[in-house]
């Protein structure tokens, strides 16, 4: 588990963890990075309390750099990968191992089911269990067993990490879909277990969602051009969007003041239109909310798909690697 800046999370995670009712031996190890509130001082307060968590310092705080750490300070022939906001089902461990051995599968992931504890979380987390806020990637969605093209979080075999040189330390976001690609394409089976379920809670403010999503934007970007053939088309509908938006601003300011004429140029309006109508709707479908929620589950909709759509076009113009997530700082 990469963990940084958490105090309000880590105990619970952890604990899901100590709670799983898998019978063999596990180990827990946090890849410290350097937090500012009272993380790594709970971190060592749990290390104190079971001799089972393990602690290792990730100076570098970035998150797959964190994950070899602790990967690299592991013991066993698993590899489950928890995140700091996380909550696991108490059969979550034992389902997921029994799934690798039945399938003979390289990485086994289950469904992120997100949730918030207020009205702008639980917009949040709305947008995260719709089909309109992510794109519809099978672990976001209840659905049928099968192979996958990633996986959230996952259960590993350590052997199929270690036989691909383990995570990118080079990618900052969206390095679990680059990991699962690498391991597909030396012929692992990646496996979607929907029976696995993971509680995620969202960032809890508009503005560290804006961060974050911004932040995966970009380095989608540089995983996108390092892997073309592999990207699906969902990926580079966000930048579009903002593209066709912003073409639309431009037009609009240039037929104000007489530069272009209104009868042909006014064509790419139908962008802002279409996506305000598109959004509009999506809202109305978004799962648990209700009244005045559903306002901040349409703002939830539209900082996700126009700061990860900035972002996008921001890392292919070479800004990624300038670019780290803020939000949890």
């Amino acid at each position: 588990m990469p963990v940084l800046n958490e105090e309000g999370y880590l105990e619970s995670a952890v604990r899901t963890i100590l709670d799983q009712d898998y019978q063999g031996d596990k180990q827990i190890v946090l890849a410290l990075g350097p937090s500012s509130d009272r993380t790594n001082e709970i971190a060592e307060s749990l290390a104190a309390e079971d001799p089972r968590v393990s602690l290792v310092p990730n100076p570098q705080r970035d998150i797959p750099i964190g994950l070899n750490l602790a990967i690299g300070a592991s013991v066993h022939p698993v590899i489950v990968r928890v995140d700091a906001h996380s909550e696991l089902t108490p059969d979550y461990t034992r389902r997921g191992i029994e799934a690798l051995r039945r399938e003979g599968a390289a990485n086994v992931g289950g469904v992120m089911r997100a949730a918030g504890a207020t009205p702008v979380q639980r917009a949040i987390a709305a947008g995260y269990n719709s089909p309109y806020g992510l794109g519809g990637g099978a672990y976001h969605l209840d659905g049928t067993p099968g192979p996958a093209e990633s996986a959230y979080l996952g259960i590993f075999r350590a052997e199929a990490v270690a036989a691909v040189g383990g995570y990118d330390p080079y990618i900052r976001r969206g390095e679990d879909w680059e990991l699962n690609l690498r391991i597909r394409n030396a012929g692992g089976l990646v496996w979607f277990e929907p029976a696995l379920g993971v509680t995620y809670w969202p960032r809890a403010s508009f503005g560290n969602l804006a961060k974050q999503f911004f932040a995966t934007g970009a380095w989608r970007a540089v995983i996108t051009a390092r892997h073309p053939k592999e990207t699906p088309l969902r990926f580079y509908l966000p930048g579009m969007l903002v593209l066709g938006l912003a073409l639309s601003v431009m037009v609009l300011l240039l037929q104000i003041i007489g530069a272009l004429p209104w009868q042909w140029w006014s064509i790419v309006h139908f962008t802002p239109v279409a996506y305000l109508a598109a959004v509009l709707f999506a809202c109305t479908r978004l799962p648990g909310l209700r009244g005045s929620e559903r306002v901040l589950g349409l703002w939830a909709l539209i900082t996700m798909h126009l700061c990860w759509g900035t972002g996008f076009l921001w890392g292919l113009i070479g800004g990624a690697g300038r670019t780290v997530d803020k939000s949890r700082m």
